[in-house]
């Protein structure tokens, strides 16, 4: 498969980028030439993330803000566009880890902050950034950084506002999708368990997943993942769907009667007739 995006000379947005998998993301865009954007609220962190990029011969800056705020999401944006003349890709990265606390006791305040920044804050990047890409119809890209959590539960206990917020990033994602702006190109990031301040340092090295994940975003592919195990999670949730399915919805001549896509193609084709 042909590379879809030559990064090298293109401006790359990470939020999230300092640390973890955003900064391994960076760094290995970095490599391949292109120029890097860090976003996320710590300043001293940031100012370490660019030093370390800038020291390996990157071109890298920074912008001081938090994706909670649709205003300063726009600011980083307005950044990119007066440093660089524009961004051509968005990682929207940034997320935060939630308590093991039980859907039922789930601390209210804190499932709204994870839900913040690990959706909101995906929507505000994919927004600010989407339009500006639409509008100017060059070549671009929007990532997400979804998680093996988003496909199944792989927390043993706990972590609903987590697990359901990635579920959301990855819907947000499909109907971005389907919207099929030409010129830009998607990708939702799909991490198993990566060492990373959010896992405390446990997990598959940071710096062999991002490089797992730059082959798929250089080759164009869509889902971008990495932890093979992930799908005998994946397929026990997905067979006992489709037992459930078998059972008591299974398919008939004419079973399409019903189908949302269908009806529509069907609406469609009549107006044209």
């Amino acid at each position: 498969k042909e590379r879809h995006m030559d990064f090298a000379g293109k401006t790359a947005v990470i939020t999230g980028g300092a640390t973890g998998i955003g900064f391994a993301l960076a760094r290995q865009l970095g490599r391949a030439g292109a120029r890097i954007i860090l976003f996320e609220p710590r300043e001293n962190i940031l100012q370490e993330a660019v030093s370390t990029l800038t020291g390996q011969g990157v071109d890298a800056k920074y912008f001081v803000g938090d994706v909670t705020s649709a205003n300063q999401v726009e600011a980083l944006a307005d950044f990119a566009w007066a440093e660089n003349g524009r961004a051509d890709i968005i990682i929207n990265n940034a997320g935060i880890g939630s308590s093991r606390a039980s859907v039922l006791d789930a601390d209210p305040d804190e499932i709204a902050r994870v839900y913040d920044v690990n959706f909101f804050g995906v929507w505000n990047g994919i927004r600010t950034f989407g339009k500006r890409f639409r509008a100017d119809g060059k070549p671009s890209a929007i990532y997400a950084t979804a998680s093996e959590n988003a496909l199944f539960n792989a927390l043993p206990l706990g972590g609903a506002a987590y697990v359901s917020g990635k579920h959301a990033v990855f819907g947000l994602m499909e109907v971005l999708r389907r919207e099929a702006h030409q010129n830009i190109e998607l990708g939702v990031i799909i991490p198993g368990w990566v060492a990373t301040p959010l896992t405390r340092g446990m997990g598959m090295d940071v710096d062999e997943f991002a490089g797992i994940i730059f082959k798929q975003m250089q080759a164009g592919e869509y889902y971008l993942v990495s932890h093979a195990y992930n799908m005998v999670r994946f397929d026990e949730r997905y067979d006992e769907l489709k037992a459930a399915f078998a059972e008591y919805a299974p398919r008939y001549d004419g079973n399409d009667e019903y189908d949302v896509q269908k009806f529509f193609a069907r609406a469609q084709a009549a107006k044209k007739t």
